[in-house]
């Protein structure tokens, strides 16, 4: 089994303020899957994405990795699990000004002790024509490209993408969702992507849907679709 959360609980406040965000949240994902998680706003998605990814701590459970507990993390252990497990993609894509595009996913490859090639990345990412410009120089779906390619030439084995299309127009969000499941199948990364869009579930392996904190689905999707024959 490639990742594994088991009874992972996250509440907020004290008290008649407490928040119970995530309740016992238990799923196996398989290396080289592609997850779908569902939910509407406040279903506890991105708490538990930002769990899986060392952003914030569990109250309760633990997660696994390849066999290898993750439990009472430290800062200097929760930054060597980023560095070797991860790549993360943000709805805003977080790049640096004042880099160009090659320099901006080259941030990402000196993280890494086994990094992706960079020209034949830029390549598969459609920006190899564009790798001198700054991210001002190009378009909303070109700078999701490059945040995409920052986390992915570390050769992650892990990608987790919180609403990586929601500051984008359907036709954008239709080409990096491709770029996605493209990554997933050249290289073998497991991917989770969390959002609030249904019509996502259909390009996924595995579909997980959350609902006030608890998962109400978990199954294998047996009739996968590419994303370029889904419409919403």
């Amino acid at each position: 089994m490639f990742l594994k959360i088991d009874n992972i609980s996250k509440s907020y406040g004290e008290g008649e303020n407490k928040v119970e965000v995530l309740k016992n949240i238990s799923l196996e994902i398989e290396e080289g899957e592609l997850s779908v998680l569902l939910g509407p706003s406040g279903s506890g998605k991105s708490t538990l994405l930002n769990i899986l990814g060392a952003i914030e701590s569990a109250d309760e459970g633990y997660i696994s990795i390849q066999g290898s507990k993750l439990e009472d993390m430290n800062e200097k252990n929760s930054t060597l699990y980023r560095r070797k497990y991860l790549g993360y993609v943000f709805q805003m894509y977080n790049l640096i000004p004042n880099l160009n595009i090659r320099e901006n996913i080259e941030v990402g490859a000196y993280l890494s002790s086994d990094p992706l090639d960079t020209d034949e990345l830029l390549k598969v990412l459609g920006l190899y024509e564009h790798r001198k410009k700054l991210p001002n120089q190009l378009s909303g779906g070109q700078q999701q490209r490059t945040s995409i390619g920052r986390a992915i030439v570390k050769n992650p084995k892990l990608l987790l993408c919180d609403e990586p299309t929601g500051a984008l127009d359907y036709n954008t969000s239709k080409e990096i969702l491709k770029l996605i499941e493209d990554i997933n199948e050249k290289y073998g990364t497991t991917v989770i992507i969390v959002t609030h869009n249904e019509a996502l579930k259909n390009m996924a392996d595995r579909i997980i849907t959350l609902k006030d904190g608890e998962i109400q689905k978990n199954y294998v999707n047996e009739s996968k679709t590419p994303i370029e024959n889904i419409e919403w």
